[in-house]
């Protein structure tokens, strides 16, 4: 297959929905649609749109808007649409017999919903919800673990025009009270409890914790794990009919991390969100109607809406996953047989743990796409999960994009060859460019750089949640008028594109991404511990993990145990995911003459990189600890 490690068989292509839109458009070339897609949105999205069979109840006036500026560009100006209708209801007008969710919990058990049901469910929470004086616009929080449920209090909040707030279900306390407070939700959706790594987790009462710090919450929603039933709302009897919003009506408020202590409040919008991840599952994955779809996420980071939403959209069948994927090391392949799942969605760093345990003795036959996102690969896990998940006849479509993406900006597609740990290049309707650090483009040198978006797109966050300035410094003050999203990239001599890991501070910690101030907010709490420095060092297996560099207070002394307690604080805070790997504790942190810790120059010196320019550093002499402990690149 030479260079290669995929190419497309003539039955691929027959079946793909983006050679579909090929000709009906009349390309030939791959490529050529994607570079029309991207000179020529206003074509592009409405086609994308009519091919999907999409619905706005209102047609648009103006495909996309740009007189605020790209970074406040708006959508389908003048539609109306709703996304609950899209993504369920239509299919039980159509389809109320057929499966449209499964519930696959981690100690075996095993619900199916039909569409029908799932219409049902969600227009009597929606109905529940808006008896506890629920408006549109206002925010609801969603704290639960992945269960059809889920998804039914999703589209319950899109059916009433509310805003869904998605929290991490491995979130300790205090983290979702923090964003509880910040999006001041009037109501909390959760679970009494769930089950992980066979140790159940009490999610009501981790919710009630969290309440009690957030006063604008009102209500607690909890959906029964043992029985199915709802307490806190009383549902409806069926009958509200989906409201018909604005494309521009805000749907969803999501936090991501960045390097400031404050979680971003992603703000996402009806229209938009469903037509991005609608085109990306469609032509991207290449999602049907007749796939089941098994993704290894949580509704809390961007891939379960993608799931719930991507799917929904072409009215897949979506299996949702209770717990952990490798408890034990084989469940996700025996979910897979059992489920005759079509679409697999995973991580890099879930391969690299499954893949000690040896080759898969399940019949994966039914794959035909494996769906990957959250770090870059390396070429044996990826090679492994080619040949012995996907036994060699199913493409790895490598995608990278973010929460503020609300997408992918990267991906390739089934209908085109494929190399080894490659992203293929720009997705539909994305204007991608790497470039250095005068904007300068780097494509067709080789050369690596920073990769940026110069065309806004639908599916883009409309800032953070109140906090313009940071959404503009974050994104697009680096580059006057363009994106620059903070990952390193390069594009090879075939045209192929390539990431290299994040560009800025951001910790990627398996694959899920948080800012090194919450951890050194954390770490600091402990009486001991006066100042942190959180830094990402690479692992085999998590891809990232913390290290955290720790000043004690005068008179405080690193004695047995402090670190552990240190480390601790972490987890209490944020969740055991992120505690750190390492607390380490030093004299000194290198420092601006301004007081600003200097995280690259600590990563820099503990990776044997290049640390760049030192001369704003006061004390670079800090730095010498540091390098006693350098550990290894892989």
């Amino acid at each position: 297959m030479g260079k290669f490690i995929w190419e497309p068989t003539p039955d691929v292509l027959a079946r793909a929905n983006v050679v579909r839109l090929m000709r009906r458009h009349g390309f030939e070339d791959y490529w050529e649609l994607q570079r029309r897609s991207q000179e020529d949105p206003d074509w592009f999205w409405p086609a994308a749109i009519e091919d999907l069979g999409l619905e706005f109840s209102q047609p648009w006036d103006r495909v996309g808007d740009l007189s605020k500026g790209p970074e406040w560009a708006t959508w389908f100006v003048g539609g109306k649409l709703n996304l609950a209708w899209n993504c369920v209801h239509r299919w039980a007008e159509r389809r109320p017999d057929d499966v449209g969710a499964v519930f696959a919990g981690e100690d075996g058990e095993r619900r199916e919903w039909t569409f029908g049901e799932l219409s049902r469910a969600v227009t009597r929470l929606a109905e529940g919800l808006t008896a506890l004086g629920v408006e549109p616009g206002e925010r609801v929080a969603i704290y639960m673990p992945m269960c059809p449920e889920v998804a039914v209090a999703s589209h319950a909040c899109a059916h009433i025009g509310a805003v869904q707030v998605p929290i991490f279900s491995g979130f300790a306390a205090p983290a979702v009270a923090q964003r509880l407070r910040d999006s001041e939700a009037k109501v909390i959706v959760t679970a009494d409890r769930s089950l992980r790594r066979a140790k159940w987790l009490d999610m009501r009462t981790t919710a009630e914790e969290a309440v009690a710090e957030a006063p604008s919450v009102e209500h607690v929603v909890t959906w029964s794990r043992s029985d199915g039933s709802w307490d806190g709302a009383e549902l409806g009897p069926g009958t509200l009919p989906p409201l018909e919003v604005d494309s521009e009506h805000p749907y969803l408020l999501t936090y991501t991390s960045g390097t400031t202590g404050k979680p971003k409040g992603v703000v996402h919008v009806q229209g938009g969100f469903l037509v991005s991840i609608a085109r990306e599952v469609a032509y991207q994955a290449d999602g049907h109607e007749d796939d089941v779809i098994l993704f290894a996420t949580d509704m809390g980071w961007i891939m379960g809406p993608w799931t719930v939403v991507g799917g929904g959209a072409l009215g897949c069948r979506l299996v949702f996953s209770e717990g952990a994927p490798d408890q034990p090391a084989d469940r996700l392949w025996r979910l897979i047989e059992r489920e005759r799942a079509t679409i697999l969605g995973c991580s890099p760093t879930l391969i690299r743990a499954l893949l000690p345990h040896g080759d898969p003795e399940a019949d994966l036959s039914s794959l035909r796409t494996i769906v990957t996102t959250g770090e870059p690969w390396n070429p044996d896990p990826y090679r492994w999960l080619f040949d012995q998940v996907g036994g060699g006849r199913c493409p790895i479509i490598n995608c990278s994009g973010g929460t503020e993406v609300g997408a992918c900006f990267l991906s390739p597609t089934p209908a085109i060859p494929i190399k080894t740990c490659s992203l293929g290049g720009p997705a539909l309707g994305m204007a991608m460019d790497v470039v250095d650090g005068e904007g300068r483009s780097l494509v067709g040198t080789g050369e690596v750089g920073e990769l940026i978006c110069r065309k806004p797109f639908p599916g883009m966050t409309r800032g953070f949640w109140r906090d313009p300035e940071r959404y503009l410094d974050a994104y697009w003050r680096r580059l006057p008028g363009i994106w620059v999203h903070g990952d390193w990239a390069s594009v090879d001599e075939d045209g192929y594109w390539f990431l290299h890991g994040r560009s800025d501070d951001t910790l990627n910690i398996a694959g899920k991404r948080i800012g090194p101030a919450e951890i050194e907010s954390a770490v600091v709490a402990h009486p001991a511990v006066s100042e942190a420095a959180a830094v990402g060092v690479p692992h085999e297996v998590k891809g990232e993990v913390a290290w955290v560099f720790c000043v004690l207070k005068p008179g405080q002394d690193a004695g047995d145990g402090l670190a552990s307690e240190v480390a601790n604080c972490a987890a209490r805070e944020l969740g055991k995911a992120f505690k750190p790997e390492r607390v380490v504790f030093v004299s000194a942190l290198p420092k601006t003459r301004s007081a600003k810790i200097v995280r690259r120059a600590v990563r820099a010196a503990l990776l044997g990189q290049d640390p760049g320019d030192l001369s704003s550093v006061e004390n670079p002499e800090a730095l010498d600890e540091v390098e006693r402990l350098r550990v290894a690149r892989p």
